[in-house]
């Protein structure tokens, strides 16, 4: 299509989030979709160039609040389809990249339509049966957020295509924001299906093709992302989808010259792998591939005595246990000053002892399973060595049961070592560890939690003192990439609090912002000079 304007995208604002009150419509709709879904065995293949392709090697999906449950199969693919996968996309750079930027936009932003119409109770549903998420972490996750990843990208994108030099006289100047050389590799974590589906998106968006390849524990919602792509009119091999063993993709797919970026949210390990073997090949490259990745956390709250200690609470309670704590932002550890301990602590098991837990079927249920076993058996590993230290004791929560569904209490952990085990590595799981500081040594216990964790992702302070709050900000600055004041340490919003952190925690280049769209663009600088000289003399020779 050729266009003859400029188009404006349209203004976007948040999703609103619809709230699953009980017996409501929106509920009984998402209910009767969970059934449906529950009842049906999906086989997941592989979509590459277009075209289900089908391997000889599968895996099962199953509900982690119900292993027995096997809700299908998922189709795995080896070197060959991984390869196929890397051409399909090569093969679609050209014809994608030349399309009119704002015929890019359109599929994303019906695709946007889609999610928050046809496909909001089959997505959410597939969200909270794959991923065990209840109805209202999968309606702000995989509708809402999802959504807006989309509308603002757009919204975005079109600001960063208005952005143009200046240009003297007799010369026009001008950006052509090209995409990146070669293919995208988007690889997406379990615990957000908008993240698995922002990744390969938002290069994409901006003319690139892409290999993505999902979280094996995120198949089921990852098949509906790439039925939605699809009917929202994506060409073939734009998006390429690949469930593989991480260590077959990174075999294959890392070596190749075209790779021209890595998206990733994952392990810091992982990604520190990639990147490591990103260097090893960087000769063979045809351009230099962008390394963008969001990885570990170790997020705080840091209580000062001027706190509400029922704000505290509230902020441990949501922040470390909605979603079971598998949120990258999720708050792992808490310094709490003596003079607030005890009535935080009351308010923190008066909430905890209130939480139902079990399946996501029943809307009631706060807490839900852990995605795996593997997860599960490294949670409760944690939990044991909380129980056998000399310096630590489980004061509330510490039950795992994994005969039904990967279930594990909520977990608080008491210690007076500020380095302990579970204050210090990420276990991604409903674990908290809280640490008692003497009310007179704010700043070194604020000295602890700056340098007591290689991650810098998210972190939160409360403090009704302005002073206290000016300066605990300003000595944690470095500390977290999103930081909260009086609040939970969770809950970014796209286009309001820009996501990522720093140190261990990844490149910050904050998903849900412009920031992350410049990374897939590789601009080059065009000079048109009107009436071009005739004679090399310039007027200094006279």
């Amino acid at each position: 299509m050729i266009s003859s304007h400029i188009p404006n995208v349209p203004a976007p604002v948040n999703e609103p989030i619809k709230q699953y009150i009980p017996n409501s419509a929106e509920t009984l709709a998402l209910q009767a979709q969970w059934d449906k879904m529950a009842a049906t065995k999906y086989e997941i293949p592989c979509v590459i160039n277009g075209k289900d392709v089908f391997t000889d090697k599968t895996e099962n999906v199953v509900m982690p609040h119900n292993h027995q449950h096997v809700l299908g199969v998922s189709y795995l693919a080896g070197d060959k389809e991984l390869n196929d996968a890397a051409d399909a996309a090569i093969a679609a750079q050209e014809k994608w990249r030349e399309m009119p930027w704002q015929s890019r936009v359109a599929v994303f932003l019906r695709a946007a339509d889609l999610v928050a119409g046809p496909y909001r109770n089959t997505l959410n549903a597939a969200t909270m049966l794959g991923q065990s998420k209840n109805c209202f972490q999968a309606e702000i996750d995989a509708a809402c957020e999802f959504i807006d990843f989309l509308r603002f990208n757009a919204y975005f994108y079109q600001q960063i295509m208005n952005q143009q030099p200046v240009s003297s006289e007799g010369v026009w100047n001008q950006l052509d924001w090209r995409p990146l050389e070669g293919f995208v590799l988007a690889i997406t974590p379990f615990n957000f299906t908008a993240i698995a589906g922002n990744l390969p998106a938002a290069p994409a968006m901006c003319g690139n093709t892409v290999v993505w390849k999902p979280s094996g524990t995120q198949m089921l919602s990852a098949h509906i992302l790439m039925e939605i792509f699809k009917q929202a009119g994506l060409p073939d091999g734009v998006i390429n989808m690949v469930a593989a063993d991480g260590p077959d993709a990174g075999r294959v797919l890392l070596p190749r010259p075209e790779l021209s970026g890595v998206h990733f949210t994952g392990s810091t390990n992982t990604f520190q792998h990639i990147y490591k073997e990103v260097g090893s090949n960087i000769d063979r490259y045809r351009t230099y591939p962008r390394m963008v990745g969001e990885t570990g956390g170790k997020d705080f709250v840091f209580a000062h005595n001027s706190a509400d200690p029922k704000a505290v609470a509230t902020a441990l309670s949501r922040g470390a246990f909605e979603y079971q704590g598998q949120k990258c932002s999720a708050a792992s550890r808490a310094y709490i000053p003596a003079s607030q301990w005890q009535q935080v602590k009351d308010y923190l098991a008066a909430d905890l002892a209130d939480f139902k837990m079990g399946t996501t079927r029943d809307f009631s249920n706060f807490i839900n399973a852990v995605i795996d076993e593997r997860s599960f058996d490294k949670i409760e590993g944690f939990i044991q060595y909380a129980k056998d230290a000399d310096d630590a004791q489980v004061i509330m929560g510490g039950g795992c049961d994994k005969s039904v569904g990967y279930f594990i209490e909520p977990t608080v952990i008491l210690t007076t070592n500020p380095t302990f085990k579970t204050m210090v590595e990420e276990i991604f799981g409903p674990v908290l560890t809280i640490f008692v500081y003497d009310d007179n040594k704010l700043d070194e216990t604020l000295k602890i939690c700056d340098e007591g964790s290689p991650y810098a992702l998210t972190g939160a302070i409360l403090a009704q003192d302005r002073y206290v709050i000016n300066h605990m900000a300003d000595k944690l600055r470095f500390a977290a990439g999103n930081f909260y004041i009086n609040d939970k340490p969770t809950g970014a919003v796209v286009g309001q609090q820009p996501f990522g952190g720093g140190r261990a925690s990844g490149t910050n280049d904050k998903a849900g912002s412009a920031l992350n769209l410049y990374r897939w663009m590789s601009p080059r600088t065009v000079k048109e000079t009107f009436v071009p000289p005739t004679d090399y003399k310039y007027p200094f020779l006279g």
